[in-house]
């Protein structure tokens, strides 16, 4: 909006031209969603404590995590707001891809509210059946599957991280592919997403790298030179990014242990398919796994626990999972699990920014 409104008045204010660059409008959006989190963020979370929107706490986790109970949830909405908000102010509007990351956002914050109310109203941790959530979500990702059917300039090659001449093509089946990786990447942040701060910081890293990368994958001379597929309009889809890093940013403000809020199911898997979106349209589907390589272990622990579990007649490989709880486990605080698995995404966002040049 702010774009579309002060770009158009640059040849009488030549100040004005600065809307045309990407760069500066990412920093606006980041620091934007920041701001509306951290000053909404008070109200929110007594607007929440006063509706008793508060947390339900398995009874088999973690004792340490019983005071966590009533603890106000939800907080995704604030954090899903701030996106969209600063997402039409400085965003081009006129950019499908814009409209598309912002549809998968909200679809998949649906889903998340509805698990999460149906969690509260009942007070326990069964919100949506496995099978019906999953249905929905593979129903939003399909908007992405249709959107590349729909655009000649999208196929179904494949990027690889550290490979350069090799682009395997997938045909029809990058559709089912690109599902695939939304789903899973939903599934997988919502998984991290026990222990306060934990999944937010890895979510503010790996966005900040899609930032760097979308911007990239729209510059036709630097993809070029850097030998990664550009994908044309992806420029915008960093701003889009740095709304992901602001709001998340600002809601650690509050989710930072002791937490005073929780994002919930509405914020874990809208997150975490908004960035398994991002990672389809400008083709770095397998830089996921790197940037994201918390989530992908968070979701691996799980099932081979699972797995492990109904193979050997109730043996367990961890004595909790997500693994984030076995640590939990064998003594380790809380703080200290959350801030060593950030060091890690830290590390990992580095790997992964390094493949821009190691091809």
């Amino acid at each position: 909006m702010l774009y579309h409104l002060l770009y158009s008045l640059h040849t009488t204010f030549s100040a004005l031209n600065v809307f045309r660059y990407i760069t500066f409008r990412s920093i606006g959006a980041t620091v934007t969603a920041f701001l509306l989190v951290v000053w909404l963020g008070p109200r929110f979370i007594r607007w929440l404590q006063a509706r008793q929107i508060g947390q339900v706490v398995r009874s088999d986790g973690p004792s340490s995590h019983f005071s966590k109970q009533g603890v106000p949830t939800m907080g995704g909405v604030l954090i899903l707001a701030a996106m969209v908000v600063s997402t039409l102010l400085w965003a081009d509007l006129t950019s499908g891809l814009i409209w598309l990351l912002l549809g998968i956002c909200i679809f998949f914050g649906m889903i998340g509210s509805i698990d999460d109310l149906r969690k509260i109203r009942k007070q326990n941790t069964r919100g949506l059946s496995a099978r019906g959530k999953l249905v929905l979500q593979m129903a939003g990702a399909s908007m992405v599957g249709l959107y590349i059917l729909l655009h000649p300039e999208y196929d179904g090659t494949l990027s690889l991280p550290f490979i350069k001449n090799f682009h395997p093509d997938l045909g029809w089946w990058y559709v089912p592919f690109a599902v695939m990786v939304i789903v899973g990447a939903s599934n997988a942040v919502n998984l991290t997403d026990g222990l306060d701060g934990l999944a937010a910081g890895p979510v503010v890293i790996s966005g900040g790298v899609y930032l760097i990368f979308s911007y990239v994958a729209g510059n036709a001379v630097v993809a070029s030179y850097l030998q990664i597929p550009y994908v044309q309009g992806a420029g915008e889809v960093a701003i889009f990014c740095g709304t992901i890093v602001g709001a998340c940013l600002g809601f650690l403000w509050f989710n930072a242990y002791p937490a005073e809020i929780f994002m919930g199911d509405v914020g874990s898997l809208a997150l975490g398919g908004t960035l398994g979106a991002v990672s389809i349209i400008i083709k770095q589907e397998f830089l996921l796994a790197i940037v994201g390589g918390i989530f992908v272990l968070e979701a691996l622990s799980v099932i081979l626990q699972v797995g492990y579990f109904k193979i050997s007649g109730g043996k367990r490989i961890f004595l909790m999972a997500p693994f984030h709880h076995h640590f939990e486990k064998k003594g380790w605080q809380e703080p200290k699990v959350v801030v060593r698995f950030w060091i890690i995404s830290i590390i990992l966002g580095l790997i992964a920014l390094a493949t821009l040049k190691l091809r």
